[in-house]
């Protein structure tokens, strides 16, 4: 698995300087969700994709950005999803955006979840990694300078935080899920949400806590987030932060996959915010 891990360290490198260099358009092509891809969304999958396939530990790899599991190694244990660039549309406007990856053994369930991180790549490179048996998350930064990645303090998460970044559509959400959002807001809690997943929950972990909420709302009963690429593999980094992570009732982890582009309604975030939705979804 390590050497799954050490290619995502290259990868960040390549990644950042296509981000910057690279084409920002946008193309004629959509993904399986229905998001119009840019030319960098494109290019960054292939470059991922043609790295983990080289890798013999790997049985099978996945992307956000493809219909289709694709199949290597069928004696190998390790399964990998991805989500390229999450958060691609914020890069006209130039704020951070990030690569999710989670690494599966032998099937593609959360249950099955052995390891996930992200890269940040905003006015500092770094990267993110729980290991579900370490029960950490190991936080890095590329020194530019010295070509090099320097190891920071892990992250953990206070037993209650001060960020709220709400997700979703207001006028989609229940009144129930507003009034959670609204208490919170009247608790002192500050509003932290630039509509990038990766920047928003990152900073959570670097404050030490908070919430990130995206429900399931009335133009997305099922949520917008997809399991596998994006809600899978930050359950286990806020679980391994100290943290909780569910879709209301139920730990995430926990829940089944139907489809590789599943989606659901999630909840990121500290011990005491989690423990506020959990009262308040078990009344609903």
């Amino acid at each position: 698995m390590q050497r799954i891990l050490d290619c995502f360290f290259d990868l960040a490198i390549k990644i950042q300087d296509l981000i910057i260099t690279g084409e920002n358009s946008y193309t004629q092509k959509t993904n399986h969700s229905g998001d119009i891809q840019l030319a960098l969304d494109i290019q960054s999958d292939k470059m991922i994709e043609n790295a983990l396939l080289a890798i013999p530990s790997i049985r099978a790899i996945c992307s956000e950005e493809k219909e289709e599991i694709k199949f290597s190694n069928f004696d190998a244990e390790f399964l990998v999803a991805y989500d390229p660039i999450d958060g691609s549309s914020l890069l006209g406007s130039n704020l951070s955006v990030g690569s999710i990856f989670g690494i599966y053994s032998h099937a593609f369930f959360g249950k099955n979840l052995v390891a996930s991180g992200y890269i940040i790549y905003g006015p500092r490179l770094e990267i993110v990694i729980a290991k579900k048996e370490e029960n950490e998350v190991i936080h890095h930064r590329y020194n530019p300078i010295k070509k090099t990645w320097q190891k920071q303090e892990n992250l953990r998460l206070g037993v209650r935080g001060k960020i709220n970044a709400p997700g979703g559509t207001q006028k989609f959400w229940s009144k129930k899920h507003k009034a959670i959002i609204d208490s919170l807001f009247l608790d002192g809690y500050r509003l932290r949400y630039s509509g990038g997943m990766v920047p928003d929950l990152h900073q959570i972990l670097i404050k030490g806590g908070g919430l990130f909420s995206y429900p399931a709302t009335d133009d997305a009963p099922n949520g917008k987030l997809r399991k596998l690429f994006e809600v899978f593999p930050f359950a286990l980094i806020f679980e391994c932060a100290g943290g909780e992570a569910i879709d209301g009732r139920m730990r995430l982890l926990d829940l089944g996959l139907d489809e590789i582009h599943e989606s659901c309604g999630c909840f990121f975030g500290s011990q005491q915010e989690i423990a506020i939705l959990k009262e308040a979804y078990k009344e609903q």
